[in-house]
């Protein structure tokens, strides 16, 4: 029970995912204990505030995440839910991921117009695909030379519209929060690992609490997944050793057969031409040491050299003023 009657308060953006993913966890809460009582705070951070230019411009570490991790750190929030692949590998001092919830799809899903083609093959040469990512862009660069990238910001409801009206071909986004905000019928296509990998982390919900915070810790615990945990704790031991963030090419994909956990992973340059990939498998239980294993042997393969010209390419462009 919760003591004192005391409200659990929930620090999110504001967007209609995130808000789905906040209520996810509000009635998780109440599942573990039907007392608790909980409210919804607010905040925009500076990746909702900055819309008009690329996300790999503005930075690679927290952009949706640092002033949600604010709000808990400065008292006005208990608990901040977060899309995993949105969490750096190293959190903010004070705060730590006290539940790691179970994981919907992690696949990357592309979208046509009603009228458009089925897959990604099928789309005619020179269409327009629009994404955010670095790394969907290196994928689909390495996979079809022919198409024209396109910078593509906004929520889901703004890049289904702008699709729908004709600004892009097809865009490509996580399956995760397609399926969450009930689209399933607009999916094109399913793009599937190995061939393509998703973000470190997709489809999982990271819930993060302060350090000292006993209360909110053993009332959220309940909620974290076990496979879910190993698996995204090799991705992310993997992204830390490559010291990445979620706005360079870099993929990985963990999956959890018994007690064997399987782990396929890739580091690109911007336009897909260098690419170097990998995949190992053992113990769940060894799952960090698994991360950075697989990363190892991409540095060996000179992943620290493609992603420093990466990082090179990027320190170009100005940081936006918050």
């Amino acid at each position: 029970m919760v003591r004192d009657n005391r409200t659990i308060r929930i620090a999110t953006r504001g967007s209609e995912l995130a808000l789905w993913q906040s209520h996810f966890v509000e009635s998780s809460l109440r599942a573990v204990d039907s007392a608790v009582a909980t409210e919804i705070v607010v905040v925009k951070t500076i990746g909702d505030r900055v819309q008009d230019v690329p996300l790999a411009q503005i930075g690679d570490r927290g952009l949706f995440t640092k002033e949600v991790d604010d709000a808990v750190l400065e008292g006005r929030a208990d608990l901040a839910v977060h899309s995993l692949k949105d969490v750096p590998t190293v959190i903010q001092e004070g705060l730590e991921i006290v539940a790691v919830a179970e994981r919907a799809d992690p696949r990357d899903v592309l979208l046509c117009r009603p009228d458009g083609p089925e897959s990604l093959d099928a789309l005619a040469s020179g269409s327009r695909v629009g994404t955010s990512s670095l790394r969907r862009r290196a994928q689909l660069m390495a996979r079809r030379t022919d198409l024209e990238i396109v910078d593509l910001r906004g929520n889901l409801n703004t890049r289904l519209r702008r699709l729908d009206e004709g600004d892009y071909d097809a865009i490509i986004l996580a399956a995760a929060g397609v399926l969450r905000l009930g689209w399933s019928e607009r999916v094109s296509e399913y793009l599937d690992p190995p061939g393509w990998l998703p973000a470190v982390g997709q489809g999982a919900l990271a819930l993060l609490a302060r350090t000292n915070d006993e209360e909110t810790r053993s009332l959220v615990s309940p909620l974290s997944h076990d496979a879910t945990f190993h698996c995204t704790a090799a991705e992310r031991a993997f992204l830390h050793a490559l010291e990445g963030g979620c706005q360079v090419p870099i993929a990985a994909l963990a999956t959890l057969d018994g007690e064997r956990l399987h782990l396929d992973g890739l580091v690109s340059d911007l336009d897909g031409g260098q690419v170097v990939r990998d995949q190992l498998s053992g113990r769940a239980d060894t799952a960090v040491e698994l991360g950075q294993e697989l990363a190892d042997r991409l540095i060996a393969l000179g992943a620290k050299d493609i992603l420093r010209q990466v990082r090179m390419i990027g320190n170009a462009y100005p940081t936006p003023a918050p």
